[in-house]
């Protein structure tokens, strides 16, 4: 197989399966580095590009035209925020969006929630968190 075919496989096959079900993933720094990883390692074994050629991921990147999986998924994040806003206010997933729950936290640091992530107060969507983290 040549280079062209591995890499059309790649985008139809490989980011597909990296991607799968990200619009909903709360994604924490040692997550984006296994993505990043299982990506650098599926485009060198396409390259033929061992551990003892020291070759940086941007370059393997920009050796095979591929885009960074993290931004993208970032990307297709934020296109999946704007259909949800879209949607009636009648739909689960809309309502879901602006759900608060009642009552108090657990006791400790407040897990990083979907909504953190992509800075929802600078949008308008809801209320501001709490910065104390209970809601």
């Amino acid at each position: 197989m040549n280079k062209e075919t591995k890499l059309r496989i790649h985008s139809i096959i490989g980011k597909a399966a990296l991607k799968f079900g990200s619009e909903i993933w709360v994604m924490r720094k040692r997550d984006e580095q296994r993505l990043e990883a299982a990506q650098i390692k599926f485009l060198t074994h396409l390259l033929g590009i061992t551990k003892f050629d020291k070759e940086k991921d941007q370059r393997i990147r920009g050796k095979t035209g591929a885009q960074n999986i993290v931004e993208e998924k970032k990307q297709y994040q934020k296109k999946w925020l704007q259909h949800v806003q879209r949607m009636d206010t009648n739909i689960i997933s809309k309502q879901t969006l602006r759900y608060r729950p009642k009552g108090r936290g657990n006791i400790g640091r407040p897990k990083k929630r979907w909504r953190d992530q992509h800075h929802f107060e600078d949008q308008g969507i809801g209320n501001t968190p709490n910065p104390s983290g209970t809601s």
